[in-house]
């Protein structure tokens, strides 16, 4: 199983870095396409369909996204669309999280459908238009959800259940504390910290997301990194009640020793189109 993960992250790798940082924003922008497009693929299965309509739903979020690149959307403020995205996530989620794990099978399939793929499509623009932005400005919403998951599961493992008397999700995520989501919040308040000071000493010609946030003072950029963080936890907690619904361990297996596409990308799902919002919000 170690062995698989391993391959599978350097292969991974080895196709995103080059993408990443090619001059041309065409390469990164195909592969995270092929990668939301195996998303609604995963999105489908999960939910029953076979493979003909698992592959329909995939053709249409590939479909979705082509149509919204043709049309310029790439290179345009979408600032009401990240707002009404962005506020659609935070109170989606907290209903369906308050819900809890029954509720999702009586949502109507089609609306469970149709939400998914707008949902990956939405990732897709958003973390498009983040690449166009800047290296460093993606790299710096990437790893806040990446610390804030490490910064989580060290905690959580070091101190869960030390402080409080529940756990933060038993029902939807057993292994999650509350101790590990104030370690990550930690995790990500250092990381802004250290971004912005490392930006200042270098010399960054394009901002990250931190210091763009600072420029509406350290209050913005505080509140705005600690939501970032906890919407991290929500995008992972909204696929493990959805898996457990659908009553499946993982997405797929199409990523050898780690699971699926969804599996990996989960937080990020809403993180991307929230940060495309923060940043909307930072007078130029």
């Amino acid at each position: 199983m170690l062995k698989q993960r391993v391959i599978t992250a350097l292969v991974l790798l080895a196709i995103l870095l080059p993408a990443l940082f090619y001059p041309d924003p065409l390469p990164f922008s195909l592969v995270v396409l092929v990668l939301m497009t195996a998303g609604a693929w995963e999105w489908g299965r999960m939910h029953g369909l076979r493979q003909a309509g698992a592959v329909a739903l995939a053709a249409a979020c590939l479909l979705l996204c082509a149509l919204t690149w043709y049309l310029g959307w790439l290179d345009q403020s979408l600032a009401r669309l990240w707002l009404i995205g962005g506020s659609l996530w935070v109170l989606g989620a907290a209903a369906l999280l308050r819900a809890g794990v029954g509720a999702w099978g009586r949502v109507p399939l089609a609306l469970r459908l149709v939400g998914g793929v707008l949902a990956l499509w939405l990732a897709w623009l958003a973390v498009v238009q983040a690449h166009r932005m800047g290296v460093n400005f993606l790299l710096s919403v990437l790893l806040l959800v990446w610390v804030a998951d490490i910064f989580a599961y060290f905690a959580g493992r070091t101190f869960g259940l030390k402080f409080t008397r529940n756990k933060l999700a038993p029902s939807i995520s057993p292994g999650k504390s509350w101790e590990g989501v104030w370690g990550g919040m930690a995790g990500v308040l250092v990381l802004a910290a250290v971004w912005v000071v490392a930006d200042r000493q270098l010399g960054a010609a394009l901002p990250s997301f931190y210091s763009l946030l600072l420029r509406q003072g350290l209050w913005f950029l505080v509140l705005a990194v600690v939501f970032m963080g906890a919407m991290s936890v929500v995008g992972d907690l909204v696929e493990s009640l959805v898996k457990r619904s659908v009553g499946v361990k993982d997405s797929s297996a199409l990523l050898p020793g780690h699971g699926g596409v969804l599996d990996r990308i989960d937080a990020l799902l809403p993180t991307l189109p929230l940060a495309m919002m923060l940043s909307s919000f930072v007078q130029p």
